[in-house]
């Protein structure tokens, strides 16, 4: 029978400075991270990845927007438990510590969103992780009134959007990612009205949409451009739209793959294009730090096509709790320990190429709170298990809301994709493969090659 230990020691790599967080202090919500009291977790507000000891047990937890990795490292004294935010910062300390042996991109773990997530004791082999859930918004107990529904919605939005403008230094600028869709036309309504009602000075304000460009210079702009104009037109903001034009070049699979470190097709086509974006902003200015995004709005809305996913259907997203934020959960055979599910995995595409780039990213559709009025909305009984009724949905909630709470009218416009509207077409195809395959085998050859050149 195999000897147990337990884990010696505990390095977290982590940025502390990454957190946002609302109402507690750094040491106060680790201290609710180490009792591993759901209820004393979930009241945590704002952006965590936490990892914390309490004798024996280590406790790791984190909301939507920022990932978190561990891994076991084998030790002559005894195992230690490595955290991180990213797999090359895990291979990186393996390989200063000659442990670089053990290392496999798929030997570490992401720790699920809105789990507490327990190591207790290792041995051979490792015992799989224990799971508590700190996050369990109920359903559908909304009035299928979508003024109300709108106004719980989009209010939770401006409150946590509110939380975060406090934080910043009043001078600093603050850039909002704006295609002129529905998420990210709600983020920067809500922002500029709250930054206008404290009194802050607007001109710190701007909207950025990604403008990517052929190198033939073929007139050849994508559907967001004229999309975002639309939009500020409408409701005569104007002057704080910003275009980022940036060559295809910056479009580039290998890279993008090597920063948001994950293979599905979707999340890194849509990340490629927060990575030209991201560039092209730095670029033009050095010292900007704070975007924000209309990330996880599509999530909350249950707003993707479900024709496109053979393996949904109407009855499977309108009946799982959460599942286009969480996939199908910790219990399912479908859990994989490398990745979470849903956006819990998915979050890299917009925070690793913030980070990329030197920016702090906030996503605030991610938060917990906004989340919850979410799940509350009586999805079933306002769409009949219709599809066309469930993508209708989205822009008449939030449309609503942010009438509701900003006074002005907003348009709306038909989804499309981040991927599908910043760049054309024949720009995506020519930049962005469409073969799953071919993302998986750039991901793996990514570390084979870190792992022959070491």
């Amino acid at each position: 029978m195999a000897q147990m230990q337990h884990v010696r020691e505990l390095f977290d790599l982590t940025d502390p400075g990454r957190n946002m967080l609302f109402n507690l202090s750094l040491d106060q919500a680790r201290r609710r991270v180490a009792s591993g009291d759901a209820r004393r977790v979930r009241e945590i507000e704002g952006h965590f990845a936490l990892v914390a000891r309490r004798g024996p047990i280590i406790r790791m937890a984190r909301s939507l927007g920022l990932p978190m990795r561990y891994f076991i490292v084998k030790r002559a004294d005894g195992p230690a438990l490595l955290v991180a935010d990213r797999i090359d910062a895990i291979r990186d300390w393996l390989d200063a510590h000659d442990y670089g042996d053990q290392f496999h991109p798929t030997y570490t773990r992401m720790v699920p969103a809105h789990y507490i997530t327990e190591i207790a004791l290792v041995g051979c082999p490792d015992p799989n992780p224990t799971y508590i859930r700190f996050f369990s918004p109920k359903r559908e107990t909304l009035p299928a009134d979508l003024d109300a529904i709108g106004q719980a919605y989009i209010g939770a939005l401006a409150t946590e959007i509110d939380h975060w403008l406090c934080q910043l230094d009043d001078r600093e600028p603050i850039g909002v990612c704006f295609s002129g869709g529905i998420d990210s036309g709600a983020v920067f309504l809500v922002t500029y009205h709250l930054m206008q009602a404290a009194g802050m000075n607007p001109a710190r304000l701007k909207a950025f949409t990604l403008d990517v460009k052929s190198t033939e210079g073929v007139e050849d702009a994508g559907d967001d451009v004229d999309q975002a104009r639309r939009f500020l037109d409408a409701v005569d903001l104007q002057l704080f739209h910003e275009m980022i034009e940036v060559p295809a070049s910056y479009i580039d699979l290998r890279e993008t793959v090597r920063v948001v470190e994950d293979y599905k097709p979707l999340d890194v086509q849509a990340a490629a294009m927060v990575m030209g974006l991201c560039r092209g902003i730095r670029e033009r200015y050095p010292t900007w730090r704070n975007l924000i995004d209309g990330d996880g709005g599509d999530e909350n809305l249950k707003d993707y096509p479900i024709e496109e996913n053979p393996e949904l259907t109407i009855h499977s997203v309108l009946n799982n709790r959460m599942l286009y934020h969480e996939g199908w959960g910790v219990e399912s055979i479908k859990h994989s320990l490398v990745y979470s599910g849903g956006l819990s995995r998915g979050c890299t595409r917009t925070y690793a190429p913030a980070r990329h780039f030197g920016f702090t990213g906030f996503s605030p559709f991610t938060l917990p709170n906004v989340v919850e009025p979410a799940e509350a909305i009586p999805f079933i009984e306002l769409t009949g298990w219709e599809h066309a009724r469930l993508y209708d949905l989205k822009g008449e909630v939030v449309r609503r809301g942010v009438e509701a709470v900003t006074g002005t009218a907003m348009p709306i416009f038909t989804k499309r994709r981040f991927q599908h509207g910043a760049a054309h077409r024949r720009i995506l195809a020519d930049r962005l493969s469409a073969s799953p395959n071919t993302y998986r085998r750039t991901f793996q050859s990514i570390f084979d090659d870190a792992v022959a050149t070491s």
